[in-house]
């Protein structure tokens, strides 16, 4: 099989050839720039003084190549988007060295001179005139969203149009760039190639509400704010999510119009429904927010196309996966097998016919950074036996591979995977 056709086969719940693996297909199953270079020096693909490119800033996730895809045999590709979280391109690389000696690439606007405090701050648009909206702490990782809200003054003030700012229309040039990227990507490689997802689409993504690539973000832009927004002012947030879906209906058509059938799967919703101990909403509040707009986009893409659609939630969530189901979501990612009720094998055997378990391969938060080679390889081989059985699984650590990895675990992950291809 190709690539293509091995996470084709597992999506359709049917068995591969051989494992089927992701690495940086999105920016929620991606890698870390200070892990990916270490993988790359491991693996011989650099020199330790040669850069890895930065592709998105917020996280510092690094840009998975070509080489390092044939290196560890990665089935998938991403369909870029031109710009970044925080609006401005991937472009005119320049150097960096990361605090912990790393050396990078970044995109010409990201600001790499630290503030009086030793903060790296980022501007929206790469825009100085604007305030800050985001900052990496000295020594820190990633960068955290600087809230930006101004006070609501009472309820009467918000407006739809103000918390759907970041949600725009496709341009014209920006359909056009997807539709020779998708062709390039069909044409000249056999990688399932993944899309990060649609403007308008991404109902409630915490990530988004800050407005880090807003100049000036208006309305509801404080996190604890949203958060008692879900069940304070549902009315509203109906209203917001209407629109959202509107907009995102539009551009699902119009990126279909663009690459048609050169993608095999899209990222629907990447809002975190779950804690480490619990959901965040009931299920009542799902089935009435959340829910009917889910269906109503996953519906359009799977009656319009051969796509199959994935939802990012982080956290304990089994008590929404029915709903999940139900509201058309083909791929359940990252499966956080560590939360609680979220048991390998009872998610298996209870949803394994519903959902293709996009995640769930090894423990990011315990286990990759702190366990021994041999409890990497032990949990890794379990939990491949666990839901490999009758497709429906791509193998992807629970969400992205973090900074401050031993290099040796992270072999031991790799070479493990490797066992079962």
């Amino acid at each position: 099989m190709t690539p293509r056709e091995r996470i084709i086969t597992s999506l359709t719940h049917n068995t591969p050839d051989i494992l089927p693996l992701d690495l940086g297909s999105t920016m929620i199953t991606s890698i870390h720039v200070s892990s990916l270079h270490k993988l790359k020096v491991a693996y011989g693909l650099i020199k330790p003084d040669e850069p890895v490119k930065v592709i998105d800033p917020f996280q510092m996730l690094g840009e998975v190549d070509d080489d390092l895809r044939e290196v560890l045999g990665i089935d998938t590709v991403p369909l870029q988007t031109e710009t970044n979280f925080f609006g401005f391109k991937n472009e005119k690389w320049k150097p960096w060295t990361f605090f912990d000696g790393t050396p990078l690439l970044v995109p010409e606007k990201f600001n790499t001179e630290p503030d009086e405090n030793g903060y790296i701050l980022q501007w929206p648009q790469g825009d100085r005139s604007a305030s800050p909206s985001a900052k990496m702490p000295r020594d820190g990782f990633y960068h955290d969203a600087i809230i930006r809200q101004k006070p609501i003054l009472d309820d009467e003030s918000l407006t739809v149009q103000d918390q759907v700012a970041e949600f725009p229309r496709y341009t014209e040039d920006e359909l056009r760039y997807f539709a020779k990227e998708a062709e390039r990507l069909d044409q000249s490689t056999d990688f399932a190639v993944v899309f990060g997802g649609v403007p308008g689409t991404n109902l409630g993504d915490i990530a988004f509400v800050p407005g880090p690539a807003l100049i000036e973000p208006r309305g509801i832009r404080d996190v604890e704010e949203w958060y008692i927004s879900l069940a304070t002012r549902k009315d509203f947030l109906k209203e917001v999510f209407a629109r959202m879906a509107e907009i995102g209906l539009a551009n699902l058509e119009a990126f279909h119009q663009a690459v048609g059938e050169r993608i095999q799967v899209i990222v629907v919703s990447g809002a975190d429904f779950g804690s480490q101990s619990c959901p965040f909403i009931s299920p009542l509040l799902y089935r009435e927010l959340f829910k009917p707009f889910h269906k109503k986009l996953n519906d359009w893409i799977h009656s319009h196309t051969s796509w199959k659609t994935f939802i990012h939630t982080c956290g304990s969530i089994l008590d929404l996966l029915p709903e999940f189901r139900e509201a058309g979501f083909d791929i359940l990612n990252p499966v956080q097998i560590s939360a609680a009720k979220m048991d390998p094998a009872g998610l298996k055997s209870s949803f394994g016919a519903d959902f293709t378990f996009w995640g769930g391969g090894v423990n990011t938060q315990t286990t990759l950074p702190f366990g021994s080679q041999e409890q990497v390889r032990k949990e890794v081989r379990t939990l491949i036996e666990t839901f490999s059985p009758g497709g429906g699984f791509v193998f992807a650590a629970v969400h992205n591979i973090q900074a401050n990895i031993p290099v040796e675990n992270l072999q031991a992950l790799f070479e493990t995977i490797n066992e079962y291809r």
